[in-house]
């Protein structure tokens, strides 16, 4: 699978019919090329903000790398999952990234779980210079994305005396709510609130795993009108169950499990970071915590009920009319961290599948997510952690934390699970 992201003037007039052409950062006349983030020059520009060449190249490296993950369909694979993509990307100066493509290469592969290869061109189109550059009073920079984890994160950090500048990736549904929790913690400050508009001219691939890649090139770029006379906190704040998430059946090894936020990705992308010279510091604050605990432990119980029940948890929450499921693990996950915080699940609207107990709570097609959870939990009820986590945490022999950290954030994560499924009759 061939992918060439490129602005408009250098794609071919006649294009290659096995290859996946966007152009970067205007719309092309040629209908059959799709393209990334139309006016984000302009739209950037208008905001004040000059990011440096190797900033702009690295967001320009992350559109890209979505662009591909949703254009290439993995159903034309060789098993129907794994694709090998060859991508080739313009930017403004292929010399800052020569040298780190292999660690790009391993973060990507990591993440979507295909093989990349990348090859950089210069000729970019570099950023709009304006007239006045937009400086913040912000000293850090957090991801807001809607969701209960971002909303406890920010609550913490201004309750520790901080002034993030929150960012976040628009989304239908959540859009607003961003809007709504950002001025309720830190007004003074600017939130940015960005859309890749990434357009591809034929039908998409569902099982996108790059998505997290863009939020965070977000978090690098709103960096940029920070005070840079230290390296910029970036803080990510997710949960350590979900983050690590780890496969609960055999069926969902590798990248079946989504890593948007796993510690070996954040890891190779702070790697990254450090040999680029980007004056960036990836922050995991609840590496360690379940959701459960993050409730409980949260610096200001007062606010975050006030919020709670109007984040967004949901893994198809758009399939459902902006309705939690209530049976996607990550569904469960958030109605396991109420019953175990010891508070009512204000969740809006009711679960489209409020007791998992019922037969037709399960899905006929696809992942049964309920089972698996329940497998999972009796697994370790009868064996042990050891059992249910594999291999899955090899990577923590190497790690500052060590296995034991990962291993009881597991346990944690599961032993809040576990109640929500005796209390449902499930198990």
């Amino acid at each position: 699978m061939k992918v060439i992201c490129a602005p408009e003037k250098l794609l071919p007039v006649v294009l290659d019919e096995n290859t996946e052409y966007f152009s970067l950062y205007t719309i092309p006349a040629n209908k059959k090329i799709g393209h990334i983030a139309q006016d984000w020059r302009v739209r950037l520009k208008k905001m004040g903000l000059y990011p440096d060449i190797v900033t702009w190249d690295f967001v320009t490296i992350a559109m890209s790398i979505c662009a591909a993950d949703l254009a290439c369909l993995r159903k034309k694979s060789a098993d129907g999952w794994t694709r090998e993509i060859e991508i080739t990307i313009t930017v403004c100066n292929k010399a800052n990234w020569t040298q780190h493509i292999n660690k790009l290469q391993d973060a990507f592969r990591f993440l979507t779980g295909d093989f990349w290869k990348i090859t950089l061109d210069d000729g970019g189109d570099p950023p709009l210079e304006p007239a006045n550059i937009s400086s913040s009073s912000a000293d850090c920079i957090s991801l807001l994305s809607g969701g209960m984890d971002s909303l406890i994160g920010a609550i913490d950090l201004t309750e520790a005396g901080r002034s993030p500048c929150f960012v976040s990736q628009m989304a239908k549904g959540d859009s607003k709510k961003q809007s709504e929790f950002s001025e309720a913690f830190n007004s003074k400050v600017r939130h940015y609130q960005w859309n890749h508009r990434i357009k591809v001219p034929h039908a998409t691939e569902r099982s996108t795993r790059g998505r997290s890649l863009i939020f965070i090139s977000y978090g690098v770029l709103a960096a940029t009108v920070l005070n840079k006379n230290q390296p910029i906190e970036l803080f990510i704040p997710e949960n350590g169950f979900i983050s690590l998430n780890i496969p609960l059946n055999e069926g969902r090894f590798g990248s079946l499990s989504t890593k948007t936020t796993h510690p070996v990705f954040l890891n190779i992308i702070q790697d990254i970071f450090n040999a680029a010279g980007m004056q960036i510091s990836i922050k995991r604050p609840y590496q360690g915590y379940t959701k459960g605990e993050m409730i409980k432990n949260c610096k200001n119980q007062s606010i975050l009920l006030k919020h709670i029940g109007n984040t967004t948890s949901c893994g198809r929450f758009g399939y459902y009319n902006y309705q939690h499921c209530g049976r996607c693990v990550p569904c469960l996950v958030r109605r396991a961290a109420f019953l175990s915080a010891g508070i009512a699940d204000t969740t809006v609207k009711e679960y489209y599948f409020d007791d998992i107990g019922k037969l037709e709570s399960a899905r006929e097609k696809g992942a049964n997510d309920i089972g698996a959870v329940a497998r999972a939990c009796l697994l370790y009820r009868s064996n042990g952690i050891n059992d249910v986590i594999g291999g899955s945490l090899a990577f923590s022999s190497n790690s500052a934390e060590g296995r034991q950290f990962y291993a009881d954030v597991v346990e944690n994560g599961l032993t809040e699970l576990e109640s929500l499924l005796v209390k449902h009759g499930v198990i």
